[in-house]
């Protein structure tokens, strides 16, 4: 693990994406993408399928999975009907990642402004935050169906730290997915990959701080503490 270097400012604000990040919610999605196709008569290969769409936006992960133009209203039922399949099956099972909520708490009291930045859309996030009961909320959410592109493309990470007025250079983002990872660098900002889904060397890159399972190690390394340190 690595911190900071001086060609970068201090860290005001961290963003967080959801699923896989702040909610242990991957495994329901891809439940869900296998329920989903066997409805619509579909084979897939669901970890290509999960390669190709996580962090992307649920119409982007439509046209990737029928490879055609969808009408509008179509492609709006399409994302809802996948989305209600994800919600039913986590919800009996619904986990934060290890320690977020805890280390969430501990940045906002080092005065560190918190957003989240998901390819996930507005149902989704309600679902996310009605069970998480997070004591306090983040100073910006930004979802995927407001019309920014899903990651790699670094617009909802760039607009989580407009909406927060901190600098692109300023924000350490959260990331348990190569776009997402991928989205930071593209975006100027460093990362922390969260390894729920993915090994370390798929969360790789010069910008990327530090690996770990979940929060509860970051806790264990003080890694804000090291970080406010850094920074201050």
């Amino acid at each position: 693990m690595h911190f900071l270097n001086q060609q970068h400012p201090p860290v005001q604000a961290l963003i967080f994406d959801m699923d896989g990040t702040m909610i242990d919610s991957m495994p329901a999605h891809a439940q869900s993408w296998v329920t989903f196709t066997q409805r619509h008569g579909l084979t897939i290969d669901v970890d290509d399928l999960m390669r190709r769409t996580t962090g992307r936006t649920g119409t982007e992960c439509m046209f990737e999975l029928f490879q055609r133009n969808i009408p509008e209203a179509e492609l709006w039922h399409l994302v809802q009907e996948k989305e209600q399949l994800y919600r039913e099956l986590f919800a009996p099972v619904f986990k934060e990642v290890d320690g977020f909520k805890q280390f969430s708490e501990q940045a906002h009291g080092l005065g560190l402004k918190v957003g989240v930045g998901t390819a996930g859309d507005q149902h989704n996030i309600a679902f996310a935050f009605s069970n998480l009961l997070m004591p306090t909320a983040p100073h910006a959410v930004v979802g995927g169906d407001e019309g920014h592109a899903g990651k790699p493309d670094p617009a909802i990470f760039l607009e989580t730290a407009r909406r927060m007025n901190i600098p692109a250079s300023a924000c350490l983002v959260f990331e348990d997915a190569p776009f997402g990872i991928e989205a930071a660098r593209r975006a100027g900002m460093r990362a922390v990959a969260i390894c729920t889904t993915h090994t370390p060397a798929q969360l790789a890159g010069p910008h990327v701080l530090a690996s770990v399972a979940n929060y509860v190690d970051l806790t264990n390394l003080k890694f804000l503490e090291n970080l406010h340190v850094a920074t201050s």
